[in-house]
């Protein structure tokens, strides 16, 4: 059975207001700073995988953080590439960068990295051996204890949990969403996001390769962790 991808969600439309959407998510910022953090004692000429770059907001966040470092970015869909280009274009990373438009399949495995970042994008893989399958293609592509961030929409809550922050994540989305609004969303929730625990993202990412997960950030519905590549035998 060959094996499925995220799908490309992000036409050009989508693309064009990717980051007036993602602005509004609450701790962006923080998130963004811990990640600086956990990856700081990387080489000073580390080499970055960006899996599911997007318009690639966190890796020029790294880059002007760390200026000697090399960025691949890895895009399926080519209107959020095209973003990600000009902005590195714009921040003057471009030199410092690859951009690679499709999937980690057609990237080169003999390419290894130091760390790779990978936000918001396997959740959209709803069944648990085409995650791992995902999470091991990433560690075929880090060094022996390379490091991996990874972020995720976590649906997978009690009832009464998901109900109180869904009701702050629409007051955050802004309070003009109409009933249907929010019916859209749910139900592209529940047909393109995995409805999974906490203890079973970890346990996915540890089956695709990786040391077990610490949870180092949490804000609504948003958890990311970070881990390391296991060290073979």
């Amino acid at each position: 059975m060959q094996n499925q991808q995220p799908p490309i969600l992000f036409d050009q439309k989508a693309a064009a207001s990717y980051d007036q959407q993602t602005d509004l998510l609450a701790g962006r910022e923080a998130l963004f700073s811990l990640m600086c953090l956990i990856l700081s004692e990387l080489p000073a000429d580390a080499r970055i995988l960006c899996v599911g770059a997007g318009t690639g907001t966190e890796m020029i966040v790294l880059a002007q953080a760390f200026p000697q470092w090399q960025f691949t970015a890895v895009e399926p869909a080519p209107a959020m590439l095209d973003i990600c280009r000009q902005k590195a274009e714009q921040s003057g990373i471009a030199p410092r960068c690859t951009f690679h438009e499709g999937y980690l399949d057609s990237l080169p495995a003999s390419d290894l990295f130091d760390a790779a970042t990978c936000l918001l994008v396997s959740q959209f893989l709803k069944q648990a051996e085409e995650r791992s399958h995902f999470f091991g293609q990433i560690a075929q592509r880090l060094h022996p204890g390379g490091v991996l961030i990874n972020a995720d929409l976590v649906l997978g809550l009690s009832p009464p949990v998901y109900q109180s922050l869904i009701e702050v994540w629409l007051r955050m989305r802004g309070s003009g969403w109409s009933e249907e609004d929010i019916e859209k969303m749910r139900a592209g929730w529940n047909l393109h996001i995995a409805t999974l625990t906490p203890s079973e993202v970890e346990a996915i990412i540890t089956a695709g390769g990786f040391d077990t997960p610490v949870l180092f950030f949490q804000t609504l519905f948003i958890h990311a962790w970070f881990s390391k590549r296991t060290a073979p035998g």
